[in-house]
């Protein structure tokens, strides 16, 4: 049989904030609309029914002395360190992140160098050709990452990529708006390799969408709901309802599409690694894509969460999701040989992805 390149994950690593920050946090917080009206629901009301609807009882924030990129290179670092591969040897390196670094002190965008030089300098790799970029996808970026990787392993450009999902969304996350309280901080890497095989293995294929039309600002940049803030301070918004609606109908889609592509079915899938966005919302796409199969009782147990206690950290949800599992530190859940994973999300842009991955 003839001998096909693939890309399969070597090793992988994630930096969970040591900041635990309770749904009790918000208790004192005072709440806005979008017009700038104070909420009329008293805070324990308004917590309890986001509690409900997201599922977060708590969330990770980062300490005021780190940034993107210090978080980045300690998930890194643990991806090294899982996979016994000599950073000097690595082609790519690949940061997915938003928002760039953003300080404590200092609440504005810096990505310049970008983070991804910065997490190499951090990493002390002086291979000039370990070449090092950025990508700003949404939180669908670290998804994207893994899906260019793939492209340049799989065309002998590289053998070795890293792959990391950075954020720090607490920096740029509005205290007066009830949003606010998803948001989370965190990393995730994972180092991908080029291995020869007769059998398909690692990355299978890959799908994605982006909607750019009405759907194009439903996650944004604007000021607070406070108008005392400054109106140069920009924070985090979004419209969570045609996000939730969008999100319904487009992601099974794209998920199937990319079974397809691998020729596999629905049953053939182990897990589903999600972006951990919205708990009834991640639960509603799990029954429309078994909807889309004709089946009606897919199994939540193969669709493992963390949202309940890390929060949304964007890009960084779903690596961090894959290393927990990987690794036992998700109770009943665990990575076997051969499973067939589904890595989706969804994010601004709107932009959608799946990558199915057989493990090796």
């Amino acid at each position: 049989m003839i001998c096909s390149r693939y890309a399969v994950i070597r090793g992988s690593g994630s930096y969970l904030p040591t900041q635990k920050i309770p749904n009790s946090h918000f208790l004192k917080h005072i709440f806005f609309d979008s017009c700038g009206a104070a909420l009329s629901k008293c805070n324990e009301e308004i917590i309890a029914k986001f509690k409900d609807i997201t599922g977060i009882e708590e969330r990770r924030y980062v300490t005021d002395d780190l940034v993107a990129s210090d978080i980045g290179f300690y998930a890194a670092e643990q991806a090294f360190k899982s996979s016994h591969i000599d950073k000097e040897t690595v082609d790519y390196i690949i940061v997915a992140h938003n928002f760039g670094d953003i300080k404590s002190d200092n609440r504005r965008s810096d990505c310049l160098p970008t983070l991804a030089s910065r997490v190499k300098q951090k990493l002390d790799i002086r291979n000039p050709k370990t070449i090092a970029y950025d990508l700003p996808f949404g939180c669908a970026g670290w998804v994207q990452g893994l899906i260019q990787a793939n492209y340049f392993i799989k065309s002998g450009e590289a053998n070795r990529v890293l792959v990391i999902g950075a954020e720090t969304l607490s920096r740029i996350s509005d205290p007066h708006d009830r949003d606010s309280m998803i948001y989370s901080d965190g990393a995730g890497a994972v180092l991908l390799e080029s291995v020869e095989s007769e059998t398909p293995v690692g990355i299978l294929s890959h799908y994605s969408e982006t909607y750019a039309n009405e759907q194009t600002f439903i996650i944004r940049l604007e000021k607070s709901f406070d108008s005392k803030y400054p109106a140069g301070d920009l924070f985090l918004k979004m419209n969570g309802h045609k996000l939730y609606e969008y999100a319904l109908k487009l992601v099974p889609a794209v998920i199937k599409a990319g079974l397809e592509k691998a020729g596999l079915a629905l049953s053939d899938m182990s897990k589903l690694l999600i972006h951990q966005a919205n708990q009834k919302m991640d639960h509603a796409i799990l029954e429309r894509l078994g909807a889309l199969y004709g089946v009606h009782c897919l199994s939540k147990e193969i669709m493992p969460m963390t949202i309940s206690w890390l929060g949304n950290s964007s890009v960084a949800t779903v690596p961090t999701l894959y290393d927990l599992v990987s690794k036992g530190q998700i109770t009943n859940q665990h990575i076997r040989k051969n499973d067939v994973l589904a890595f989706a999300a969804v994010g601004a842009g709107i932009n959608i992805n799946s990558v199915i991955y057989r493990v090796p």
